[in-house]
């Protein structure tokens, strides 16, 4: 499963005691402030201002003084933090939150959150954990959105954003939603299930809707036309992702919604959009900043399939910045987007099968790029190409084409090395390979000291270094004993004792 580059989450939340009553994170901000006066006196004469207004409690004073510095405090953990010194701070804490963070659905109760902050506009929840990705959580396992929505629809009428991780969601979740919530303008779904296109069809009717993303999940097809239910009035929508809808969309419907939604920056479209359609939307939409592309094929009706697509929707496009799609691709078409490469600077190839001759003149011109997401099918030559241009690429993931353990190997440590070496900005990796040594990955540990999050994943059981026949145990001790910043590690092939030794040893602290 692919998230999209520009919406990455790395599941490391971390979580505080919520006074007894479960484990919660949360994250505030708002533009509340409180002004604070007296009452006019009743004697009679001059007197001064104090005699007319008199002075609040000292307590009262402080309480707020506290409210409006909270309200400069955005970080999680400051403000968790700051809710644990005193009775009064947390008070004060509580009722200057807006945005509430759950990183497990099951941690507290939506009762015991909603008794304690009562002004939040934005909430996000996550359910299942993460290994629900690879099918090894049960079918109906839990994770339900229904108790949420519920309590917050008499609690928070005034609620603006919700983002869901991994929730079980039903239509009859949406509808409630859509209803109880008359100012609700963001909606994130991410790997989330149980819901359809009827669901989605009373979101897109809340009048305000800024943001409708969809990514990674499972739509039911309910033959129901949700894209022809947004407002027919000009809309306030600036992102609308539906690349994992798997059912085809109204697209005369889409193209009008495009056209009346100044304010798009970010559209991402199923493989049933083709590049003819695709060129009609960039025409109606010149600045749009993210695009997914669709199926970038030409389309499945016969009366079509000989008409050459018109690309130069691309060569008068000002505002691009990331690109992403390229389902069922055609790669004879890839030179419709050289003239926005070089202002890139996030490119996901992760669904186009492409090797390193087809890759090799889009990536020369992409001098700004910082996140790459690519199939191996790129082998170690397109790596290659990579790193003698890319010098700016701070996240780098190279994804399986064949995830067998007995697949033939597409991309080495002879990619890794060369990214190492000329990749030195590198902060995040997630490599998949057959094959890998010891000291390619020292290399890159010397190379990218400022890596955060590295994920090598050796495809088969146990596999040594496979030029020594060693534990990979030194390459990534090296990795913990030089990347001082690194917060996430993934460790695969033949480990011993040594390995997890470096691990506890270098890794204790932080």
């Amino acid at each position: 499963m692919r998230e999209d580059p520009t919406e990455m989450s790395e599941d490391d939340d971390r979580t505080t005691d919520l006074a007894g009553g479960g484990t919660i994170v949360v994250e505030a901000s708002s533009n509340k402030t409180r002004s604070c006066g007296g009452n006019g006196g009743g004697g009679v004469g001059v007197g001064t201002i104090a005699d007319y207004c008199p002075s609040p409690y000292p307590d009262q004073v402080l309480e707020n003084v506290l409210e409006n510095v909270l309200l400069f405090l955005t970080s999680r953990r400051d403000r968790n933090s700051a809710s644990l010194v005193c009775k009064s701070w947390y008070r004060a804490e509580a009722l200057t939150r807006t945005d509430l963070f759950i990183g497990n659905c099951y941690a507290v109760s939506p009762r015991r959150a909603i008794e304690r902050f009562k002004r939040v506009k934005s909430l996000v929840l996550k359910g299942k954990p993460r290994f629900a990705d690879f099918s090894l959580v049960p079918p109906n396992w839990g994770a339900q959105f229904f108790p949420w929505v519920s309590a917050m629809a008499a609690a928070y009428p005034w609620l603006e954003k919700i983002y869901l991780k991994r929730v079980s969601v039903t239509d009859e979740d949406l509808i409630l939603l859509a209803h109880s919530f008359p100012a609700f303008k963001e909606l994130v779904l991410v790997c989330c299930d149980g819901f359809g296109t009827a669901g989605l069809a009373a979101v897109a009717r809340c009048r305000q809707l800024r943001v409708l993303d969809l990514i990674d999940d499972e739509v039911n097809e309910d033959d129901v036309d949700w894209i022809s239910c947004f407002p027919e009035s000009v809309t306030c929508l600036e992102s609308l992702i539906f690349d994992c809808v798997e059912s085809p969309v109204n697209f005369d419907a889409l193209e009008r919604l495009v056209a009346r939604s100044p304010s798009l920056k970010r559209l991402k479209l199923n493989r049933h959009v083709n590049l003819m359609q695709l060129h009609r939307l960039m025409v109606r939409a010149p600045q749009l900043t993210h695009l997914g592309t669709g199926s970038f094929s030409t389309s499945d009706n016969p009366a079509q399939a000989d008409q050459e697509p018109d690309l130069s929707a691309f060569a008068t496009s000002k505002s691009l910045v990331c690109l992403s799609g390229f389902r069922d691709i055609v790669p004879d078409y890839l030179p419709a987007i050289y003239p926005v490469c070089a202002r890139l600077t996030s490119l996901n190839f992760s669904y186009a099968n492409i090797n390193a001759e087809q890759l090799r003149p889009v990536i020369c011109q992409c001098y700004n790029l910082q996140t790459l997401w690519v199939l191996d099918s790129v082998c170690d030559e397109g790596l290659q190409a990579v790193a003698a241009t890319c010098k700016e690429l701070h996240e780098l993931r190279v994804f399986p084409m064949d995830a067998r353990e007995d697949g033939e190997a597409a991309v080495s440590e002879v990619g890794l090395l060369a990214i190492s070496e000329g990749c030195r900005k590198l902060r995040s990796i997630l490599y998949f390979c057959q094959q890998m040594t010891n000291a390619a990955v020292v290399a890159m540990s010397r190379n990218c000291p400022e890596l955060v999050v590295f994920r090598l994943c050796i495809m088969g059981r146990h596999r040594p270094d496979h030029l020594t026949g060693e534990p990979m145990d030194e390459g990534f001790g090296a990795i913990v004993m030089n990347c001082k910043k690194l917060t996430r590690l993934a460790v695969s092939g033949l480990l011993s004792d040594k390995a997890f030794s470096y691990i506890g040893e270098y890794e204790a602290g932080d």
